[in-house]
């Protein structure tokens, strides 16, 4: 059956699977109303143009570009950077941005700015109030360019790990980096930083790179002082201590490979990062959620056609408002479960679990169409054909609005389909 509470973080790429299913996510209304949005049929504007209709970005722009190329030039990187990373460790105060180019290239330090400000102590954020700044693997959802904070990066907390580990009523949310050098449980940096930091994102953004990963820690381990405190403060407190060695399998492993890692989160809101040396896994036990087969040989797999087919226009990137399926999340949930569970018979006997990812498009009648098994299992056609008949009964959702009109949207979904 599938998993409802599980997720894993392709980070190399930005992108985030969850591991019932996946709604394409947006970014917040206030920084995506008017981006691809036709005028007279034939005009789209990019992200970069909708950000600079806005006085602060478009300022920050004039001010930034060119001293960013320069910057760049003189670290013999490529502007604008199409995949950027950052991290930001509490103890030092330091936020740091990695830039690449390709998928399959290594992350190279472009810049780390102070943190000028801290709230709260070390461990990670598990309510309102508590004035703490989150700690984990986070992404960037939201660019406000009419912060009262002049100018600042939403992130998506709580993500899966905070929504089972933190106050199931108040976990807190509202987290951002931004400007003004403040705080009551964000990353703040200067207004002269910020405007850096959030033209690298937007450019970032426009080249294609829809989740920006922002990963959190305590410290850094391998710095003595830093190290001694983290030590210090954990060692009367297992579950803390426990929490941190999770964060720190996933900066061993940056530090080793110059890349992302794989972070999947458990059914018990645990981290575990795979391919590292396992620091914070339990004595024997296993990860509850893993891969059941290599993610290059599902994509290689044959791909099953569609059926009910509609010929549309262009999508849209962007809407005002997505798709809703009838009765809401938990519907959805239910029905993908009810599929999942169904179509578990046809897994090879060799396999215990699989993941396949699907797509289909919420036509502007909300009739969803066009289903297609875009990464699948190699020679399980059978189960793919019997996955995308269930799917096809699916019903008629609520079509999403661009300029209040129905308009034709595409959904991804991953499932994690376990065997009886």
């Amino acid at each position: 059956m599938i998993k409802s509470l599980s997720e894993i973080f392709f980070s190399q790429l930005g992108f985030i699977f969850r591991m019932s299913f996946l709604l394409s996510i947006p970014l917040s209304a206030a920084a995506q109303t008017g981006y691809g949005i036709s005028r007279g049929g034939s005009t789209y504007y990019s992200f970069i143009d909708y950000q600079r209709s806005f006085s602060r970005p478009q300022e920050a722009m004039a001010r930034k570009v060119d001293t960013l190329k320069r910057q760049f030039a003189a670290k013999k990187l490529t502007w604008p950077a199409n995949y950027i990373y950052i991290r930001s460790f509490k103890y030092d105060s330091q936020l740091e941005v990695w830039v690449k180019q390709r998928p399959a290239d290594s992350f190279r330090l472009f810049k780390s700015y102070p943190v000028c400000a801290l709230a709260g102590s070390l461990g990670p954020k598990r309510m309102q109030g508590d004035f703490q700044v989150p700690e984990g693997f986070y992404y960037i959802n939201e660019f406000n360019p009419t912060s009262n904070y002049y100018l600042s990066l939403g992130l998506n907390y709580p993500n899966a790990s905070d929504k089972v580990l933190s106050d199931s009523i108040k976990p807190g949310g509202e987290i951002y980096i931004h400007g003004s050098c403040v705080t009551v449980g964000c990353i703040p940096i200067t207004d002269q930083q910020i405007d850096e930091l959030y033209v690298l994102a937007a450019y970032a953004r426009e080249q294609g790179q829809h989740y920006i990963p922002v990963h959190i820690f305590p410290c850094r381990y391998d710095v003595p002082k830093s190290a001694a405190y983290l030590d210090d403060l954990t060692k009367d407190d297992p579950v803390l201590k426990d929490f941190t060695n999770q964060l720190k399998d996933a900066y061993t492993y940056f530090e080793k490979n110059r890349r992302l890692p794989i972070v999947m989160i458990t059914d018990d809101g645990r981290y575990h990062i795979n391919g590292a040396t396992m620091t914070s896994a339990p004595k024997n036990s296993t990860p509850a959620v893993l891969p059941a087969l290599d993610q290059k040989a599902m994509a290689s797999s044959k791909i099953t056609p569609p059926r009910k087919v509609r010929q549309l226009a262009a999508l849209p990137e962007y809407v005002d408002q997505w798709p809703r399926y009838p009765g809401g999340t938990e519907a959805f949930t239910a029905f993908m479960d009810q599929v999942g569970s169904s179509v578990s018979g046809y897994l090879p006997n060799t396999l215990k679990r699989a993941f396949v990812q699907v797509e289909f498009v919420v036509d502007k009648d909300g009739v969803p169409v066009n289903f297609n098994v875009v990464r699948g299992l190699p020679g399980a056609e059978t189960l793919h054909q019997q996955l995308l008949e269930r799917l096809e009964t699916m019903p008629t959702w609520s079509p999403a609005l661009l300029n209040k009109k129905p308009v034709a949207k595409k959904m991804l979904q991953t499932l994690t389909i376990d065997a009886k």
